[in-house]
């Protein structure tokens, strides 16, 4: 089997994919990117010069094994069970696809990940864990996100409580760039162990630097077999591999996808098979935070289930990640070819093999900001929703609370927000997906404890979605999309129909103002409502449509009236 096999199938596209490879190589645009040439991509080097450490990652790590290693024997020898990655976005996400692709082998760490903000889900991991087997990730390449620093500051603050401030920093290790914040307070508070990041590697494409191995190595992945995968792919791009568009290369993912885009088709809908499922939140940060901006954007769909071909418009193109020998979409797939959509299968041997689509993908994605005129690298909108929440925050340190809002109109126990005229929640939710225009797409903020229960009610309530008003469909549980799929909800061009959810919290915990101190300024409740009034905020701003309901007390029951209504 080639490094990486498949089949693509451009129908009607194929030429106008054949003549952008065409350019690319014309252009040497794969010499240029090994080069590290920003010009590639913007005639300034800010934010691509200083961004592009991640073409060597795989290599530059296989170094790094036995560092790795050490800490994961020192920890297992120390009785350590568990670990908790406090995180968000590109620091947390490739940690998660880890956990549930490969599982946890036998002597090693039971590894889940914190990545939000709502105080019911703090409060659920802090009931959790056995305090004197747990090893907490403290992992931000910025090292001063302010969800990351929140997680850490409460649950140091836990251990120094249960066996004191000398023991506590032992049961913290730090990932971050060298001179960050965090690698400071790493050495005050004598943490276990601080990995130092490329710093040239930015958030999202970091899955295959300490980012991600360290969280791999303790769950007992082979990580020399992952990275090694990696580095097949790593050297047959890095060769200048610009074949046509019967091969699977960085190339032919890239430009297709950005060309596909071009002409409509910028919705590329994920599908995987059931073991390697998890990869898909991973790649749609990669995709969504790199290319939507400037008007322009590439939008993954993830996790919606496939549905029958006449739901689907002729914004899709269809990508399907399938292990050896897997047959279940076959039949699928070729229904879709034949209706016209553009589907490209790619064929992995086992889970290993996704060491080499991390960075297949990361080079396609970058080919296809080069396509599209934008820079991969910057997230230049998701500043704007940081702002708008940090000035919620000023409000209520200064008044006690945040802001009231009135709402439109309220009933079934809930209330909606938002420049809508209806009767009832279930009409206000009908007449906004009214608004539809052709290529427009939902999205689901679900400021809400994310539960198998939660999980659920939004699957449903976006199938309908999609097979009501044939939208493509995306679910993102706040504030973790901010650091995924925000960048592109504010600065693609437009299209989203974007319906908020909020609730009561039933319960509320204190966020510490500093490490091993008491003292409080505000909450996780406080933090994640402040959040999500900048994020439909900034929604606003960017010119977006955006509808809120608020479900009150009984969130489960909610969802299932505005699933009913569709």
């Amino acid at each position: 089997m080639s490094i990486v096999a498949g089949s693509v199938n451009l129908g009607s596209y194929r030429a106008l994919v054949d003549m952008a490879i065409a350019d690319l190589k014309k252009s040497r645009i794969m010499e240029r990117i090994w080069d590290k040439d920003h010009t590639v991509w913007k005639p300034e080097p800010t934010e691509i010069a200083n961004r592009l450490g991640w073409l060597c990652s795989p290599k530059d790590m296989m170094g790094k094994l036995g560092e790795i290693d050490s800490l994961v024997q020192a920890v297992r020898a120390d009785g350590y069970t568990h670990a908790l990655l406090l995180g968000m976005g590109g620091s947390s996400l490739a940690p998660e696809v880890f956990c549930k692709t490969f599982g946890v082998r036998e002597g090693y760490l039971d590894l889940e990940v914190l990545d939000s903000t709502d105080p019911g889900a703090v409060l659920a991991y802090a009931e959790r864990f056995d305090i004197n087997k747990t090893l907490f990730i403290v992992s931000t390449k910025s090292g001063g996100t302010v969800e990351t620093f929140s997680f850490m500051k409460y649950f140091y603050n836990i251990v120094t409580e249960a066996l004191g401030p000398e023991r506590a920093g032992r049961h913290f290790i730090a990932i971050t760039d060298p001179g960050s914040k965090l690698a400071d307070l790493a050495e005050m508070y004598r943490f276990r162990k601080a990995f130092l990041n490329d710093p040239d590697i930015g958030g999202r494409y970091s899955a295959l630097s300490y980012f991600g191995m360290v969280p791999a190595a303790l769950i007992g992945m082979d990580i020399r077999t992952f990275l090694d995968r990696a580095i097949k792919v790593m050297d047959r791009e890095s060769a200048g591999s610009m074949s046509d568009s019967d091969a699977l290369s960085g190339a032919l993912l890239g430009a297709g996808l950005a060309e596909l885009a071009r002409v409509g088709r910028d919705k590329v809908t994920f599908v995987f098979s059931s073991g390697i499922a998890g990869f898909g939140d991973w790649v749609e940060q990669l995709v969504a935070e790199s290319t939507g901006k400037e008007g322009r954007g590439i939008m993954p769909v993830v996790g919606e289930p496939l549905g029958k071909v006449d739901v689907y418009g002729d914004d899709r193109v269809f990508v399907f990640l399938c292990l050896d020998n897997d047959k279940t979409l076959d039949e699928d797939f070729l229904l879709l070819e034949q209706a016209g959509h553009p589907v490209l299968r790619i064929q992995l041997r086992d889970p290993y093999d996704l060491g080499g689509q991390c960075f297949l993908w990361e080079i396609a994605t970058a080919i296809a900001g080069c396509r599209l005129g934008i820079n991969p690298f910057d997230q230049p909108d998701v500043e704007a929703a940081k702002v708008l929440a940090r000035k919620m925050l000023a409000q209520y340190m200064e008044r006690g609370e945040i802001p009231a809002e009135i709402p439109a109109l309220s009933g079934d126990n809930m209330a909606v927000y938002g420049d809508i005229q209806a009767g009832s929640p279930s009409e206000a939710l009908i007449t906004f997906l009214l608004r539809a225009k052709p290529r427009s797409y939902a999205a689901l903020h679900a400021y809400i404890q994310p539960t198998a229960g939660t999980d659920a009610a939004l699957l449903l309530l976006r199938t309908r979605l999609r097979d009501r008003f044939h939208l493509a469909t995306t679910v993102g549980y706040g504030p973790r999309f901010l650091h995924s799929t925000g960048q592109l909800h504010k600065g693609d061009a437009g299209q989203g129909l974007f319906i908020q959810f909020t609730a009561d919290d039933p319960w509320d915990t204190p966020i510490p103002d500093e490490m091993g101190l008491p003292d409080s300024s505000i909450t996780f409740g406080v933090l994640k409502n402040a959040q999500a009034s900048g994020d439909r905020q900034a929604l606003i701003n960017a010119g977006r449509s955006v509808i809120r309901f608020h479900l009150g007390g009984d969130i489960m029951g909610g969802l299932k009236v505005l699933t009913e209504t569709i």
